[in-house]
């Protein structure tokens, strides 16, 4: 396999990782509304609304701004619209996105856990976009360090490197088997579902970013990792908080 992998379209050449993001986000939403329907539960439109909102909104500001403050020296440099908007970040999207699901959540007067309807929908999309990661190569900033290790790969260049995208999705696909698995005990409180894969996934990606090149920005940790460890502390606070259902 050459990469990074690309496709002609319209007589245009697109790198596979923004046609694979967008198809993670289309049936990631998809599944969110399949789920949606069946669901139990039911949100007034108003709240749906909110919700979606500021998830949307906080999602698309947070990947945009964690994006852009993992290298400061570059961004002062290359100061432009076109360099803003491409540099994201799935870490930004997520942690943001909560900000703004729980502010919307006051704004409507809206107390109850909303996440855990989104969870495999969003694990889903990970997946798909970290398809198209992975076969960007080193095109993007979503690659590993180079490697002397058993799975290093060549990603484009002379170096075996660790194909992190590829990582993660066997993260994804682990994670998503083991929620299904708590799920499925019915012994957790609404939200908890959400708050075990926010915990996870973001202690993952902390671990997983000091085998990809990175600014380090305060000791040897990047933004991304700095982000990491604030949702990890928030969350370890409310599961702190949280009361499990026992059985009789």
């Amino acid at each position: 396999m050459e990469f990074p992998v690309t496709f002609h379209l319209f007589g245009k050449t697109i790198l596979a990782h923004p046609l694979f993001e967008a198809a993670g986000i289309f049936i990631g939403m998809r599944f969110y509304f399949y789920l949606k329907r069946k669901s139990k539960e039911k949100m007034s439109f108003n709240t749906s609304a909110a919700v979606l909102i500021g998830a949307t909104a906080g999602a698309l500001i947070g990947s945009k701004l964690i994006g852009n403050l993992e290298n400061p020296i570059r961004l002062l440099e290359h100061f432009d619209l076109k360099t803003i908007w491409t540099n994201n970040t799935i870490v930004g999207g997520l942690a943001f996105g909560l900000i703004g699901v729980e502010w919307a959540k006051k704004i409507v007067g809206h107390k109850e856990s909303t996440g855990d309807l989104i969870v495999y929908p969003l694990i889903l999309a990970m997946i798909i976009g970290r398809i198209g990661c992975f076969l960007t190569g080193i095109h993007e900033e979503t690659y590993g360090i180079p490697t002397d290790f058993i799975f290093g790969m060549h990603l484009g260049d002379q170096f075996l490197r660790h194909p992190v995208a590829l990582y993660e999705i066997a993260f994804l696909i682990l994670l998503w088997i083991v929620l299904k698995i708590i799920q499925n005990t019915k012994k957790y409180p609404s939200g908890f579902v959400f708050q075990l894969f926010m915990v996870s996934y973001f202690s993952f990606r902390l671990l997983l970013d000091f085998i990809k090149p990175r600014v380090e920005i305060l000791g040897n940790l990047g933004t991304i990792q700095l982000v990491c460890i604030a949702v990890i502390f928030y969350y370890f606070l409310k599961l702190r908080k949280t009361k499990f259902v026992t059985s009789l």
